[in-house]
């Protein structure tokens, strides 16, 4: 289940209780839905019952425990806990468990991770008068629309001025890319690096790693296709750790844009790429032997990993070559 997807869940109980007579509001627009605070737990949280309590008439514990129920009936849902002043926390279920990871990657593609956590906020940003602002801005607006925000760039007063501190020399000899990364994958309060470093094609380079994972994923797509056989999302039982990496993003990405933290993303992508490799090795047959289930649930693993590399760094405006 999709953070959209929740959302409208959500306001489906709401609507619901209100069916049944148990609330007597008007029924919001929408519903936001976003990575527990703290002191939260599970996948999701909402504030609904703290929105609602007022026009209810009822304190917001009180709106929370009318909704669990109805949300504790609805199937993808495993468990609603409702903490502090009424927060409702959700917990999905892992029905299909990684292999339901892979497919739903896989059917949303580059926007895998996108979602409506920033759903109703407009934001507005003016960067500073120079390069590194400008660049932080540019993948801020994209971050921040991913999550359903409102963006606006301009020299209102009322703007936020994205100031992180400035690169200590030109960027732009590096290239568009790489100069990107160089300003986008140290956090805003640190100074970035700008040397050669980034140009170098081995694993010292974060950039690197990542550009050079996402092309060997679509290397073995393509010799996987000269093979005759495709992927089918299945049981992989030696790449948890990519697993893992892959069911964050989603929450990554909502971090990023809430916190204005374009190095979280950049950051993210590093970890997929460094959980690429032991992968790798496993996914076309050797010698005479035949496709099997097990290549094809590895090779499936591997499109859904080379996916996510490439939504981030389009995320970050740069590209994301298929032959490096």
């Amino acid at each position: 289940m999709t953070p959209v997807e929740l959302s409208r869940t959500v306001l489906h109980a709401v609507r619901r209780a209100v069916d049944e007579g148990e609330l007597r509001v008007v029924l919001p627009e929408k519903v936001l839905v976003a990575p527990p605070g703290p002191g939260g737990c599970g996948d999701y949280a909402t504030n609904v019952a703290l929105q609602l309590a007022r026009p209810a008439g009822q304190p917001p514990q009180r709106v929370a425990e009318i909704l669990r129920p109805r949300l504790l009936r609805t199937p993808g849902i495993s468990d609603v806990v409702v903490t502090g002043p009424g927060f409702i926390n959700i917990s999905l279920a892992d029905a299909e468990g990684p292999v339901g990871l892979v497919r739903e990657i896989l059917r949303c593609g580059s926007r895998y991770g996108h979602g409506d956590a920033l759903g109703g906020h407009t934001v507005r940003l003016r960067p500073a008068r120079e390069v590194r602002a400008v660049v932080q801005v540019e993948a801020l607006v994209r971050i921040l629309r991913s999550q359903g925000a409102v963006v606006h760039v301009d020299d209102d007063h009322r703007d936020v001025v994205v100031r992180p501190v400035p690169a200590p020399a030109d960027p732009l000899p590096l290239g568009p890319d790489a100069a990107r990364w160089a300003l986008l994958y140290p956090a805003p309060h640190d100074r970035p690096r700008v040397g050669d470093e980034h140009l170098v094609q081995r694993e010292s380079n974060p950039l690197f790693r990542v550009r050079y994972a996402h092309a060997r994923t679509r290397a073995l797509l393509r010799n996987a296709a000269d093979l005759g056989f495709g992927s089918e999302p299945g049981p992989v039982a030696e790449a948890q750790s990519l697993f893992q990496v892959l069911a964050d993003h989603p929450r990554v990405l909502a971090a990023a844009a809430t916190h204005r933290a374009p190095d979280r993303l950049a950051r993210q992508l590093v970890a997929v790429a460094d959980a690429v490799p032991p992968l790798l090795t496993a996914v076309l047959p050797l010698g005479d032997e035949k496709p099997s289930a097990a290549h094809r649930a590895r090779l499936a693993l591997a499109d859904a990993a080379g996916t996510v590399l490439a939504g981030g760094l389009s995320l970050l405006g740069i590209d994301a070559p298929d032959h490096l």
